[in-house]
């Protein structure tokens, strides 16, 4: 048999006459009329091959097979109603579930550690787990439900997404300490003698400052050039390398490494910080409820009154 054979309201009935055994209580209950009740009930008995209930002292006795069927039939109702009918209320201390974010490694330098020791003391059933929008199709993860939340600089995220503008990534130039910069003024021919650490991070962004130095004919002398941020830190403290990078990965670096950050010689323009999610889990709770965490942690507090808008 298959389910398209069922009417599911048959099934109703059916569970309602185990609980209470008389036809004209489940009438009642149903806005039926008893009659009503006995032809419905007919229609089950056919399509089961059972009379499912005889008459009985009071009321009506299930049979073997309708007590058999009945704690699966009662389940499977429960599960639809809990379906379509969802606890309001994310409960951030009982939940227990994996969310998945979308980032570059700076975001995970960045912003990993903060909202992990947020998720501990909030939320310590919440697992994250992260991937790279260079490594995925970020737009067809988060479509699909496979990524939760995306952060950065991903203007590739357009239609079905919205965004919420987190804070505006700055630039600095960044060394040793005891780096003979250190002492001196960071003048724009200073820093375009000194030996550059060149990050080439392809699809994150942030080549929009590569970008902008070549149109404007800026030339520095790279020494090093890597595909990620993550070996920045070892390669400065132990030469005499210098590097441009967003300020916020700068300050995270800073006192693990001995380094030292300066405001740059130019005006170079900043990179707009996203937190992005897909139209679909828009009103999903748990989802919001992470957004509002990001937000809290991350947003630039004279940010904190705007809205989310679609991605455009």
């Amino acid at each position: 048999m298959e389910l398209s054979d069922i009417d599911l309201n048959l099934l109703l009935l059916f569970q309602r006459l185990m609980q209470e055994r008389r036809v004209a209580s489940v009438a009642e209950q149903m806005n039926m009329s008893q009659p009503g009740v006995s032809n419905a009930l007919a229609k089950l008995r056919s399509r089961l091959g059972d009379p499912l209930f005889v008459r009985g002292p009071g009321g009506v006795v299930p049979t073997p097979f309708a007590l058999r069927l009945a704690e699966p039939v009662s389940q499977a109702l429960a599960t639809l109603h809990a379906a379509l009918n969802p606890v309001t209320g994310f409960d951030p201390l009982g939940a227990t579930r994996t969310m998945t974010i979308g980032m570059t490694d700076i975001g995970e330098v960045v912003f990993l550690p903060a909202l992990l020791e947020r998720l501990s003391r909030d939320a310590p059933g919440i697992a994250l787990n992260t991937v790279r929008n260079t490594g995925v199709n970020l737009s067809d993860e988060m479509a699909d439900g496979r990524v939760d939340l995306a952060i950065g600089l991903l203007p590739q995220l357009k239609g079905g997404f919205y965004q919420r503008r987190l804070f505006d990534q700055r630039y600095v130039c960044l060394f040793r300490r005891g780096h003979p910069l250190e002492d001196a003024p960071l003048t724009l021919a200073a820093w375009r003698e000194a030996e550059h650490l060149v990050v080439v991070s392809a699809g994150t962004g942030h080549g929009q400052v590569d970008e902008w130095l070549k149109r404007r004919g800026v030339r520095r002398q790279v020494r090093l050039t890597v595909p990620h941020f993550m070996s920045v830190g070892y390669i400065l403290q132990r030469t005499d390398l210098i590097a441009t990078v967003p300020e916020q990965l700068a300050l995270q670096l800073a006192k693990p490494f001995s380094l030292s950050l300066r405001a740059l010689p130019m005006k170079l323009p900043g990179a707009p910080i996203h937190l992005l999610w897909h139209a679909r889990v828009q009103q999903d709770e748990a989802n919001r409820w992470m957004r509002g965490v990001v937000i809290d942690l991350f947003a630039d507090t004279d940010k904190h009154g705007l809205a989310a808008r679609p991605a455009n």
